[in-house]
């Protein structure tokens, strides 16, 4: 088992050269730790009476106060080992208690996250995700879903994270994605059907509407018809407490035409999954919230019904919530349409297994976390991404004001390409004028909405020109950076630790 440092032998503090405080722990024969390296980089560091228990670690072995000691790089090999030897490393299923997943597009935020955790007491109750990336980030960072997992490890690691974690693979739309991400160790999978969600279906009526329910559901792939369909569930009811939810005429046609085509690409891609890889190994979360028109809880419905016909099994759904979940801000709506959305999305998940919502572009949306708390008791994951690296920005702007004034440069020239894949309200029309903002006054563009959302969009750009440079600021400087994260993310987390219910919890 592993132990705090408190627990440990005198042997780390004997032979550990540049120990990383909170990193040390012992697993059987072994001590490991994280020393630190040059120019703010970390090595990996075991001790153990043996040699030969130092295996399969690789670097340097010395003899150092009775123990062998082996020092060696923090890097892929390395990484594949701590996993093995350290049991909580290890991706797995968290199931549907409350969790939260933070993307990391630099694969140094890793930490700050877990400083966040511990700050608001949240490590126990809100299942922690440190590798989350979809492959939309992954094309753009230049990082491979394998590489992103080695960097959540390390990051895990270096603060002596002890708890289970996850690892989500994130909008994934083919079974190539999956192959990839089922080899590097993924546990949670996003299938997102987005391609396949008719959202013309909304406006659709009468014989437009009937004669698109008899022609646009991929019928065979459903392995249904129009009139089984009708005759399973055209007089559906669900009862969801304070009301009944019916399919009266028309919303059982239109849920079909609108998320027909999805359903059989969820169901397609997910015995693809399960033909190597069974529940106890990987967890599916459904995904249609980056879709143009709110998810009614009608068809709410019909997409859970079908999907657990066709053999779905899932533990998260992300539906596409009333008002706008944008990119780095919070959200823009009628909070209290919002809250009676998410109350009756909650009650139909509760009815129809029981599964947890998730909430998409997550970050910044601190109107929201104490809504979706109540409303879901706490059966929640919140999916964050670009928070960090607007934290890794402020940070450089507070450092090297320069560096954030060249990568707010660069989004205001290449927003026009980056922002394809995005919906978003912010333009650079609306940025304020940089010549107006010397010196560590370019701060204010972190709380600029149109500003932020420039920036986060075209982050692939900016990792390109100055990934590095970034990198070697954020190393030199990883306390403040550390410290800016775990501020940031204590406002994200306490409403979501304040209702969390543990796994099995009723």
């Amino acid at each position: 088992m592993d132990h705090s440092p408190e627990d440990l032998s005198d042997t780390v503090v004997q032979v550990a050269r540049e120990l990383v405080p909170g990193s040390a722990r012992s697993h059987g024969p072994r001590s490991l730790w994280t020393e630190y390296g040059p120019q703010g980089s970390y090595r990996l560091a075991l001790a153990a009476e043996r040699a030969e228990d130092l295996a399969p670690f690789e670097g340097e072995i010395a003899r150092q106060a009775d123990s062998s000691v082996l020092r060696g790089p923090l890097d892929g090999p390395n990484l594949a080992a701590l996993r093995a030897a350290l049991p909580n490393l290890t991706p797995v299923p968290l199931g549907t208690g409350a969790s939260a997943g933070f993307g990391d597009r630099l694969g140094l935020a890793t930490p700050g996250h877990v400083a966040a955790l511990r700050a608001t007491r949240a490590e126990a109750r809100v299942a922690a995700v440190f590798a989350q990336q979809s492959m939309r980030e992954n094309a753009r960072t230049g990082r491979s879903p394998q590489e992103v997992l080695d960097d959540a490890t390390a990051g895990a690691f270096v603060a002596g994270w002890q708890h289970p974690l996850g690892a989500d693979a994130d909008h994934l739309k083919s079974e190539a994605d999956i192959d990839l991400c089922l080899a590097a160790g993924y546990t949670m999978f996003t299938i997102d059907p987005g391609d396949h969600v008719q959202d013309d279906a909304d406006t659709l009526a009468n014989d437009a509407l009937q004669a698109a329910f008899e022609r646009r559901p991929p019928w065979a792939a459903l392995e249904s018809s129009p009139g089984d369909l009708l005759e399973r569930l055209g007089a559906f009811e669900l009862d969801l407490g304070e009301r009944a939810l019916c399919l009266s005429p028309g919303d059982l046609e239109r849920a079909a035409v609108k998320y027909g085509a999805a359903v059989a690409h969820v169901a397609r891609l997910t015995r693809h999954l399960r033909a190597h890889a069974g529940p106890e190994q990987a967890e599916i979360e459904v995904s249609v919230d980056e879709t143009a028109t709110p998810t009614s809880l009608a068809e709410h419905a019909y997409l859970a019904l079908e999907l657990r016909r066709l053999g779905v099994d899932w533990v998260s759904l992300a539906p596409r919530f009333v008002g706008a979940f944008e990119k780095g801000v919070d959200y823009i709506g009628d909070l209290g349409a919002l809250a009676r959305d998410l109350h009756g999305h909650a009650r139909v998940a509760e009815a129809l297994g029981g599964y947890k919502l998730s909430l998409h572009s997550g970050s910044d949306k601190f109107a929201v976390y104490p809504i979706a708390a109540q409303a879901t008791a706490g059966r929640v994951h919140l999916k964050t991404a670009g928070t960090s690296y607007l934290e890794a920005l402020r940070v450089a702007g507070a450092v090297e004001p320069a560096l954030l004034r060249d990568v707010m440069q660069l989004g205001l020239e290449r927003f026009a390409t980056d922002v394809k894949s995005y919906h978003i309200s912010g333009r650079p029309e609306g940025v304020p004028d940089l010549r107006a903002l010397p010196g560590s006054a370019l701060l204010a563009l972190l709380e600029q909405r149109d500003a932020r959302q420039v920036l986060h969009v075209t982050f692939g750009s900016a990792l390109q020109r100055y990934g590095e440079r970034l990198r070697a600021l954020l190393r030199a400087h990883e306390g403040a950076y550390r410290d800016a994260l775990r501020r940031h993310f204590e406002r994200h987390l306490a409403p979501l630790k304040a209702s969390a219910r543990t796994e099995g919890t009723p």
